[in-house]
């Protein structure tokens, strides 16, 4: 406050708003750098109070895609994952077997928890992948992904049960 007071002595109007906005806004408003601390720290608490202030789990301003996930699933935070997915990251890249991939992160840091609760959220497990779990277990994580409707076996089998109308000429 005395540093708002000391400030402002010479501010008038509009300038002492734009610089009172400011100081509330590195104050209270959370960044890409919080949510990233909040997750190496292993802290949901922490996560969930960023994503709440409109930090986005996948930064749009640049850096890497996918990055707050991939460390969580590489430092084995299953719960902090489960929330990041459940708040918009993408489970699945283009290719999994790339390194950045959220399922080669938990792969590489040995975390079989959240290999199995990435399948389990719909992650696609590549042909030939070593998971560190059991074609049992792929197959359990996997019906629970089909039982809560993500992941490509739902997929598919919406677009089965989906009817086909033909048209008559």
């Amino acid at each position: 406050i005395h540093l708002l007071q000391a400030h402002t002595a010479g501010c008038r109007g509009l300038e002492f708003l734009a610089f009172a906005a400011g100081v509330f806004h590195r104050r209270i408003m959370a960044t890409q750098i919080d949510l990233l601390k909040a997750i190496r720290a292993g802290r949901l608490k922490y996560v969930v109070r960023a994503l709440d202030a409109g930090v986005l789990p996948d930064d749009p301003e640049g850096g890497e895609p996918g990055l707050a996930l991939g460390i969580a699933c590489f430092l084995g935070h299953v719960d902090i994952v489960s929330e990041l997915i459940k708040r918009g990251a993408a489970v699945n890249l283009v290719d999994n077997r790339l390194p950045t991939s959220p399922l080669s992160m938990a792969v590489r840091g040995k975390n079989n928890e959240v290999v199995r609760a990435l399948i389990q959220l719909g992650a696609r497990v590549p042909e030939g992948m070593e998971t560190g779990l059991s074609e049992h277990e792929i197959m359990l994580a996997k019906w629970i992904a089909f039982r809560d409707g993500v992941g490509e076996e739902a997929d598919a089998a919406a677009k089965a049960s989906e009817p086909v109308f033909e048209e008559i000429v």
